[in-house]
């Protein structure tokens, strides 16, 4: 195993640690790497004090304009639109399993590998990918969009652990990553929330607009449709006889819809930007069950190709505040089927 040299995408955290620790003691030759992204210099200086106390070989790759492009302008863009975006999901497909992905292996590397909670198997000439062994930790969800070129070059060394053994790996191991807590928010976001992010890149001040009910009945004025979220109910503002949810936005007319609580499920939903792992293409409709939000319990549907590429999915029962620009991931058991950006209605 030492001829296969793989290099760890770092984040200074515990999970990319222990998974370079791990490696090490499976025989890989292990060099470890960390994305120079805006404003993240105390996590470069973490990674390279874990990969010091390993004993392997660091590099800074500047992923900087890629990142801005892929992520940052997406996420921007997608909010102006009215949907909701998924950065995670863009990063994970175009930049650390793309652009981090290609200079590795320029660097001389034969493999990357992460600190995500997922498992691959190769079977039939493709690799597959499985949920993590504790599920309460799996993020297949955020890794569906990655190619069969991608996952042959990846491992996920964490895929069979469970997050509490790998904190007690770290400390065993003695790596200064071993308490440090786990990341919640989005990685760009630093300070405030979304709204003012986006503000701050534009040089924009979203104008205020009018709050109305599906019906059409006008019932207030919101602070800028980039401040409010599908399924939203606090901070709306109004006041009605029953409660009212954010059902739906219209950037066009720069209004935000409210409605009833019935009003934000959905029976189907159309996918874009499709990726499939057992296969290349969806050729017949097939039941899988599926989640439109990472942390979702699946629900049964039923996917079907549909024109341009794109997938209808029908859920045997109706889901609730299904998000456009959010993902929906499709699974058979611990299989990832595959996965799509949910598209406008």
């Amino acid at each position: 195993m030492n001829n296969v040299k793989v290099c760890v995408a770092m984040s200074g955290g515990v999970d990319s640690s222990v998974a370079a620790a791990f490696l090490i003691d499976k025989g890989y030759s292990v060099g470890g790497a960390i994305m120079r992204l805006q404003g993240n210099d105390k996590d470069i200086e973490d990674a390279r004090a874990v990969a010091q106390k390993l004993g392997i070989k660091f590099d800074v790759i500047d992923c900087r304009s890629e990142f801005e492009k892929y992520v940052i302008d997406d996420f921007v863009s997608t909010y102006i639109e009215g949907a909701t975006p998924n950065p995670c999901v863009v990063c994970n497909k175009n930049v650390k399993f793309g652009v981090f992905l290609d200079r590795a292996l320029k660097l001389g590397y034969d493999m990357i590998a992460t600190g995500h909670y997922a498992r691959l198997e190769n079977s039939g000439g493709r690799v597959l990918m499985k949920k993590a062994l504790d599920e309460s930790k799996d993020q297949s969800y955020v890794l569906y969009g990655l190619s069969q070129r991608q996952l042959a070059h990846v491992l996920f060394p964490l895929g069979e652990q469970n997050k509490k053994d790998v904190r007690t790996a770290a400390r065993e191991e003695l790596l200064p990553a071993a308490d440090r807590p786990d990341s919640q928010d989005i990685c760009f976001i630093k300070e405030g929330g979304h709204a003012e992010f986006i503000e701050n890149k534009t040089g924009r001040i979203f104008p205020e607009g009018e709050i109305k009910l599906t019906d059409g009945t006008l019932l207030g004025r919101h602070k800028g449709i980039i401040r409010y979220t599908l399924g939203q109910r606090r901070g709306l503002g109004v006041s009605y006889g029953q409660p009212l949810f954010v059902v739906r936005k219209d950037a066009a007319e720069n209004c935000v819809i409210l409605g009833t609580q019935e009003e934000l499920y959905r029976k189907s939903l159309i996918a874009e930007d499709v990726n499939f792992i057992p296969f290349d293409t969806l050729t017949s409709p097939i039941t899988v069950t599926a989640r439109t939000r990472y942390r979702q319990k699946e629900a049964k549907a039923v996917i079907s190709p549909i024109d341009g590429g794109r997938v209808l999915v029908e859920f045997e029962l109706p889901q609730k505040a299904v998000c456009a620009g959010q993902s929906v991931v499709f699974y058979d058991g611990e299989y990832v089927v595959g996965g799509g950006v949910i598209a406008e209605e």
